[in-house]
This record gives C-alpha cells, sequence and structure tokens, in this order.
C-alpha cells in the first residue's frame, strides 16, 4: 500500500488483542486505513485519544513497537469505465494482471440512497430461468437472496444469472470463493465474451477471512458509480453472504464483544441491512438490483443469518435438487418475490399471472398424490396426470439449466396442461382458455 508524506506514523502500541491492536494517536477517523507492521489494518474503534485498529490478516507477530501508518482516509475504490471487465481483491487493487484503474476516488460503505430519489421497483429483469422469471419475477431495484445448501451448485447458478439478465451491467461480489470458483467465474465470463459487462470482486479461501468484509462495498461503490452517475441497469450479485456474516462474527469473537444468535454478533441486522438497502431505482433510469446468496447450515432457515436476511429483502429463490429428474431446480412453494406483481401481466403476457398460479397449484396437487403413493394409498387417474405434470414442469420449466424467454415458458406451459389434464381441471379464465388452449 502506498504511504505518502504527512502521514501519521506511530511506534508504540499499547495493547495487541488477537485481531486488534490499540495506541494513543490523535486526528484518526472512525474506518480510517493504516499499516501496521506492513500490514493492513483499519479503525474500528475510538475512546479518547486511544485507537484501536483490526488488522487483517490478524496479529501474530506484531511487536509493540511496530510502525503504525495512518493513511488518512477510509477504504476507497477508484471508479469509471476501466473498471469494467476486470478481477479485484477487496481493497479493489487488480488481480487479473492488468493495469489498475485511474479513476475518480470514492470512498465505500457510504449510506443507501435518501428515500426522497427512490422510486418503486419498475422493471423487469429476465433470467432466462423459468423458476425466477415465471414464478418469482425479480424486478429492477429489489433485493433478493438465493437460500441454497452449501453443496448446491449456486455459484453456477450466479453465473448464468450473470449471462443471461438483461442489465447493463453485473457486478460480481465474491466471499471465500475457492480458486476452482475464482477461475470458473474467470473463464466462463472469458468464454462467453460478456467480460465487457462484468465487474468481479474476489476474495478467495487463501485471503484472510476478515477481508470479505470489503468485498460487498466494494461491489456497490462500482454500483453507484455506473447506476447513479451513468444511468444504468446494475446487477449486483453477492456469494456467499454466509461467509460475509461469518467473517463478522470472527471480528466481533475477537474483540470479546458478547455474540447473539448463533455466536453471531448483535449488529447483525443492522450489517445486512446496510448492504441489501442499496439497492434502489432511481428515478432517471438507472438501478442497483440485488441477489445475494446465503448457504444454509443443514437447511436452517431459521438460523440468524437467513433469519435476519429474511426480515430485510423482498423474498426468497429457494435452491432444492429433485430427486425425480436429478435436478436442481428453483422450489415452487419455499420461493417467493414480494414485487412480481409490479411487473406480472403488465410487462408480461397478460395469461402470466393465471397460468404461473394455475400450475403452482397443480403442481401442489401432485405433491399432495406423492405423499398418498409414499403412504401406500392407491392413486387417481387425475393423481396420475398430475405426477406427470408435475416431473415434466420441473424438467422443462423449473430446472435451473432451462433458459427461455418469458413468452415460450408461458407457451411450453400451456402445452404441459392441455398434454395432462382437461380445460375444467386447469382452472384458468374463460378468456384466456379461448385464445390458448386450441391455438
Amino acid at each position: 500500500m502506498e504511504t505518502t508524506a504527512f502521514q501519521k506514523i506511530y511506534t508504540k502500541i499499547s495493547r495487541v488483542t488477537k485481531a486488534t491492536c490499540s495506541l494513543h494517536a490523535i486526528g484518526v477517523g472512525y474506518e480510517e486505513m493504516a499499516v501496521v507492521n506492513g500490514r493492513r489494518a483499519q479503525v474500528v474503534k475510538i475512546v479518547g485519544d486511544e485507537v484501536t485498529l483490526q488488522i487483517f490478516s490478524g496479529t501474530e507477530g506484531v511487536p509493540t513497537n511496530a510502525e503504525v501508518i495512518f493513511l488518512g482516509k477510509p477504504p476507497t475504490l477508484k471508479v469509471g469505465e476501466e473498471l469494467s471487465g476486470r478481477f479485484f481483491n477487496s481493497y479493489g487493487d487488480p488481480i487479473d494482471g492488468g493495469p489498475s484503474v485511474d479513476g475518480e476516488e470514492r470512498e465505500i460503505g457510504g449510506p443507501s440512497v435518501n428515500p426522497v430519489k427512490r422510486e418503486q421497483p419498475s422493471k423487469l429483469i429476465a433470467t432466462g430461468i423459468a423458476g425466477i422469471d415465471m414464478n418469482n419475477t425479480i424486478v429492477t431495484g429489489q433485493k433478493i437472496p438465493f437460500f441454497a445448501d452449501p453443496d448446491q451448485p449456486f455459484n453456477q447458478v450466479m453465473a448464468m444469472v450473470a449471462l443471461r439478465a438483461e442489465v447493463d451491467k453485473i457486478i460480481l461480489g465474491g466471499m471465500g470463493l475457492t480458486n476452482d470458483d475464482y477461475l470458473f467465474f474467470k473463464n466462463i465470463f472469458d468464454s462467453a465474451g460478456a467480460l465487457d459487462r462484468i465487474i468481479s470482486f474476489v476474495n478467495t479461501t487463501e485471503d484472510p477471512p476478515v477481508e470479505r468484509l470489503l468485498v460487498p462495498d466494494m461491489a456497490l461503490t462500482a454500483a453507484e458509480y455506473f447506476a447513479a452517475d451513468k444511468n444504468e441497469k446494475v446487477l449486483v450479485l453477492l456469494t456467499d453472504m454466509t461467509l460475509y456474516a461469518d467473517a463478522l462474527s470472527i471480528v466481533s469473537n475477537r474483540m470479546d464483544q458478547i455474540p447473539s444468535k448463533d455466536s453471531m454478533p448483535g449488529s447483525l441486522y443492522s450489517d445486512l441491512a446496510k448492504i441489501y438497502e442499496k439497492a434502489v431505482q432511481f428515478p432517471t433510469g438507472g438501478s442497483i438490483t440485488i441477489i445475494a446468496v446465503t448457504t444454509l447450515s443443514g437447511g436452517d432457515i431459521t438460523h440468524a443469518i437467513p433469519d435476519n436476511t429474511g426480515y430485510i429483502t423482498e423474498g426468497q429463490l429457494f435452491l432444492r435438487r429433485d430427486t425425480d429428474i436429478g435436478k436442481v431446480i428453483i422450489d415452487p412453494f419455499r420461493s417467493l418475490s414480494r414485487l412480481k406483481q409490479l411487473v406480472i401481466g403488465k410487462q408480461t403476457r397478460t395469461d402470466h399471472p393465471q397460468v404461473m398460479n394455475a400450475a403452482i397449484r397443480l403442481y401442489a396437487d401432485a405433491a399432495n398424490a406423492k405423499t398418498k403413493l409414499e403412504n401406500g394409498f392407491d392413486l387417481t387417474d387425475y393423481d396420475e396426470r398430475s405426477l406427470k405434470f408435475a416431473k415434466d414442469y420441473s424438467d422443462q420449466l423449473l430446472a435451473i439449466d432451462v433458459n427461455l424467454d418469458i413468452d415460450k415458458m408461458l407457451d411450453t406451459t400451456w402445452e404441459l396442461f392441455k398434454d395432462n389434464f382437461k380445460p375444467e381441471e386447469v382452472g384458468i379464465k374463460k378468456i384466456f382458455m379461448d385464445k390458448h388452449w386450441n391455438s
């Protein structure tokens, strides 16, 4: 990290803990960056003239006479068009072998947008995945998480969403990625020829876990530049917010704070809200939409991380392996987009809400039939047909490898209705039946 003249330099540390060091210093600001014995650090506490620094890579081997250099500013990111197509670390430094970005320097982690400057989210973001676009449509300015078990292919889903989403910029914030995951994202973006609209900030498993805490703010500072300054539609993908929360826990425990539920810090809700509330639709047309992976421990949705996330976000997308087809699907029962009513049937075909509701109801009938089968009861002819419908519906529409536009999704669902049911069993309004049943 660069140092310049006039920076404050100290050489007397009064206390060293597992993650922090303290010293007496004046004229220092909260969240200001520093270098301690050559290691990056940040001011996390100020009491009188006693300043506590969090050292990102840990304090092991730091002597009490170590040189402490205060850099005079909090973490910053240089923003500009040069960010496009690049990979950076948690500090905004290039990790792709390319040159440093020469742009306007902005502090990261600022406040979210003034509510007066927000508009109601109103524009659909298509992903090509029917489990999202047809049943849980995402809207610009929305914040929504993927809930997934750690062994599910959530990073592949995020990559697919990145390549298919109809937006101007994709910003990936990768936290605790394995090197394989990092190379997967890099290679898939590169080979798809989509690098020019994708910007990535990456913390790998080989980097200090505490550095993950900078990644969402780096990603969202870049997003705010393109959305607010350039009036672009920006989609921010964050993976994995559970690893981000684990890093919060590491820091709070090392600072001897009393943990809250599930060993998480008591500030977890506000820490997550500070990130998610950056989602916004601007009156000028620019927008920031946030999709974030939250991995579940043993499928536990009541754990503090998904529990707090659910209070902040506008629904969730739930990944589940469907054993009948051997694929991962977007679970129609546990997924929810609270903003889909703003666009379905308005920016999509008028039959969209009716088709969506009928399909989910028939899928639920199949789930009941499956329960009867597992308990040894005889199945009716309708049960048999609903089971066949559910299997085809999962395979052709809910599976994450499906890539269709919304009109084709609706047409495919109509064909499944006709293949498996009588018109009166589908329960869709006559005006739509007349138009689509015999077409």
